[in-house]
């Protein structure tokens, strides 16, 4: 239908021209104006919905364009804070190969079964994790902070060889991680300007200092600050009370904590144990019975 009437236009155009070169009554001007009045034309195109078409397909251009720009802005989203600490995580470890010396040839104990368990009887449920076994003293357990849900452990085999701990023990040290991941121990202690995570820097210079300041900060907490007094007590506390409803596994902790006391003050690979985790002596007067004055 729409061919027909341009067809049809464009014999009109023809007609006016042909009568343009005969009619001899009017002037040069009025004749180029017959042929050049576009108002006819532009009426037929009008009607036949071509011009209404156009503005369509003009506005489907310009939220296509929209869309594509938003999209290019968003590739320069800082990532948000369950990511951003996922990625320097693994970044750490990576860096850390080495020394923590994670990637070596071990038997499978079935520490990840064992733990996944003990959460599930905590009542957590629904948590990813993963646990890296190292084969030195450098750092004895660690939490380190994932996406949402989700925790990274490392723990050394030589510390729980040395120990002869068993897999109830290990889980109830995974636990106190946990929790300290749980409250945002770590993240506090490394005492980081988050003002950027989530947010957009398009048209602008990104920070070539995050990601070494981080990573220096994951440095300083893990092998040298670790946590304060204050957070091991209320970690301690915590366990005490999660655990009491248990009072075997209550009791498995109270032990574990006299085993890492004698342990550490004999062994001098673990003299720096102090540092990050203060201090087991202290946590068995916190888990000791109040005794009573008569």
């Amino acid at each position: 239908m729409k061919n027909n009437k341009l067809i049809f236009l464009l014999i009109l155009i023809l007609i006016q021209m042909s009568s343009f070169a005969q009619d001899d009554s009017k002037t040069f001007e009025e004749k180029e104006q017959e042929v050049l009045n576009y108002s006819n034309i532009k009426n037929v195109l009008v009607n036949d919905g071509l011009v209404k078409e156009k503005k369509k397909k003009a506005k489907i251009v310009k939220k296509i364009k929209k869309a594509k720009k938003k999209l290019y802005v968003e590739r320069y989203n800082y990532p948000s804070k369950d990511d951003f600490f996922a990625l320097m995580s693994e970044l750490w470890l990576v860096k850390n190969a080495q020394k923590l010396n994670w990637d070596y040839p071990k038997p499978q104990y079935g520490i990840e079964q064992a733990f996944q368990k003990f959460l599930e009887k905590m009542g957590y449920f629904n948590i990813e994790f993963k646990i890296l076994l190292l084969n030195t003293p450098a750092v004895v357990h660690f939490g380190l902070p994932a996406r949402k849900n989700e925790y990274i452990f490392i723990l050394s085999n030589t510390f729980i060889r040395s120990l002869d701990l068993t897999k109830v023990d290990i889980s109830l040290l995974l636990f106190e991680d946990f929790l300290r991941l749980q409250n945002g121990d770590f993240i506090q202690n490394l005492s980081l300007d988050l003002s950027f995570v989530g947010k957009n820097f398009f048209e602008s210079k990104i920070d070539p200092k995050i990601i070494p300041t981080t990573l220096a900060k994951y440095n300083k907490v893990i092998f040298e600050t670790g946590f304060s007094f204050q957070q091991q007590f209320e970690v301690t506390k915590k366990m005490s009370t999660l655990l009491k409803s248990d009072p075997p596994l209550w009791s498995v902790y109270f032990r574990l904590i006299k085993k890492i006391d004698r342990f550490i003050k004999s062994d001098l690979l673990y003299k720096d144990y102090l540092k990050i985790y203060p201090s087991p002596e202290l946590q068995i007067q916190w888990l000791s019975p109040k005794k009573k004055l008569i």
